[in-house]
């Protein structure tokens, strides 16, 4: 009997054992892919795998089972032109695949329905053309932007031509792409260092971005307002938000569809070019059309004291910029700060050295026609070509989360502790987040001899930072780019890795 008990003891240990454990399934490389393809994983259809491939102008849908065998592999031949940017929206039963390239004089912007595997539906439709373009154009035109349901879609550009008044071009579409509104609206930009960022759609088909002014260098912004259009007007309202005393750097804009809020997060200085104090941050009602809190969260010694593991605690938060913010339903947020740097042969770029001070974003960047690109994610990452004989070192240290409630008070503050750095690129540096419900893992790289190996370290609702156990199934000779990662489901992840020099797929299952 005792016997017994003991076996059903150490069944029970290893049943939970497992639980706990991770899973992870490897795609085999696919020997047709160039060493240097873009991909962007689209997400799980019908219990598959689909992943978005292009390489020398050729461009495919790939489709991996659930052990990660490749099963199809279509080409997108409707993709017949260089393209200069595509984006990708997935629905539960098809894909929508947005395309933009430039013929002679006139750019196009096109989209296409695919199924679930990846396969066009009907013909390519056309979105919207601009003429009269005497050069030839290497970056894109339009941005894609999507609600939170996805029942909204926007096709956007805005003209810069005119630096006293930028032209918004606005197509906004339905979720069958039929065009329920085409806007042309004028924005005054009275000031030199006047410009606009953080374009965002909420659920109701409402544009929605930040207008900011810096100082006379464009060093730190000093003055910000919240632009918004309303899907059905042909007009614009600006809101100045409240900004005293200090200069702000690295903003973000969220939508907070729930509580029908627009959340403005920025680190702050009290000086131009000075030392990061705290961080702004401004909640602005969209019905009520007022500003509902307005704060500046001091960083005290302590914090920084454990945000920056050495060094002047007066510069600890100077190489911190803003990555993920994330709403919670009362009304109240989270946000996650990584510390990000680079250096080539001893000169290392700092935040004055960025555009607005992230190394991933440029809001504007052409003189005639501007773009748009959100923080966060680049498919393929940066890179920094071997050719000219420059080495570039990538770094991504410790990140820093805070939330705070509806009234803007902070709750908790903890920090995660890394030290990463790589060589030319930083597509095997930073992290990944998985959202589990009752926590969030975030992933990343640590160094162990010469090997990268996969690590999770998870965070509890309460602030709590606990250290998982290594991942099971780590075998030799993968190396995972967590930040390009994607979540799929309630607890499956797609990580890119490399395996000798190849790209291939990683599900991580919890």
């Amino acid at each position: 009997m005792q016997k017994t008990y003991f076996l059903l003891f150490v069944g029970l240990l290893l049943v939970c054992a497992d639980l706990q454990a991770q899973r992870i399934v490897y795609s085999e490389p696919d020997k047709d892919d160039s060493r240097t393809i873009n991909f962007e994983v689209v997400g799980k259809m019908n219990g598959n795998i689909l992943v978005y491939k292009s390489y020398q102008n050729m461009h495919f849908i790939s489709v991996l089972d659930a052990d990660m065998k490749q099963i199809e592999k279509n080409k997108l031949d409707f993709i017949n032109e260089k393209v200069q940017d595509v984006d990708i929206i997935q629905y539960p039963d098809f894909i929508y695949i947005f395309y933009q390239y430039q013929k002679k004089g006139v750019y196009y912007a096109m989209a296409a329905k695919l199924d679930q595997k990846g396969k066009i539906i009907d013909k390519p439709i056309l979105l919207d053309t601009t003429g009269d373009i005497s050069f030839t154009n290497t970056t894109k035109i339009y941005t894609v932007l999507n609600s939170d349901n996805k029942q909204q879609i926007m096709l956007l550009k805005v003209s810069t031509k005119n630096d006293r008044a930028h032209i918004l071009t606005t197509l906004l579409y339905s979720k069958d792409l039929a065009l329920q509104k085409r806007s042309k609206v004028a924005v005054k930009m009275p000031e030199r260092n006047d410009f606009l960022t953080e374009f965002a759609l909420d659920n109701e088909g409402d544009l929605v971005c930040i207008k900011g002014s810096g100082t006379a260098q464009n060093d730190n912004i000093n003055k910000i307002s919240i632009l918004s259009k309303t899907a059905n007007s042909d007009s614009i309202l600006i809101r100045d938000l409240k900004v005293t005393g200090i200069y702000l750097d690295d903003i973000r804009l969220k939508v907070d569809n729930i509580n029908k809020h627009y959340v403005i997060c920025s680190f702050y200085s009290k000086q131009r070019r000075g030392n990061i104090d705290g961080l702004y941050f401004a909640v602005w009602d969209k019905f009520q059309d007022k500003s509902l809190s307005t704060l500046n969260a001091i960083f005290t010694d302590e914090f920084r004291s454990d945000a920056k593991n050495d060094g002047n605690l007066k510069t600890a938060f100077n190489d911190f910029f803003l990555k993920n913010i994330i709403l919670k339903k009362d009304g109240g947020f989270f946000i996650a700060a990584e510390s990000a740097y680079s250096s080539t042969k001893g000169n290392t770029m700092t935040r004055w050295d960025y555009l607005n001070g992230s190394p991933y974003y440029s809001p504007m960047s052409m003189d005639y026609y501007s773009y748009y690109s959100p923080l966060g994610y680049y498919p393929w990452g940066r890179y920094n070509s071997y050719s000219n004989n420059t080495v570039t070192r990538y770094y991504a240290d410790n990140v820093v989360l805070m939330s705070f409630n509806a009234a803007g008070k902070v709750e908790w503050s903890n920090v995660i502790r890394k030290s990463q750095y790589d060589d030319n690129t930083d597509n095997f540096i930073g992290y990944g987040v998985l959202n589990t419900g009752d926590k969030a893992h975030f992933l990343f790289n640590i160094q162990e001899k010469r090997n990268m190996m996969l690590t999770d370290q998870s965070l509890s609702p309460d602030g709590q930072i606990d250290r998982n156990p290594t991942f099971k199934n780590l075998e030799n000779g993968y190396e995972f780019m967590p930040r390009h990662a994607k979540q799929v489901g309630a607890r499956q992840l797609i990580v890119p890795c490399q395996l000798r020099g190849a790209t291939c797929f990683a599900k991580v299952e919890f």
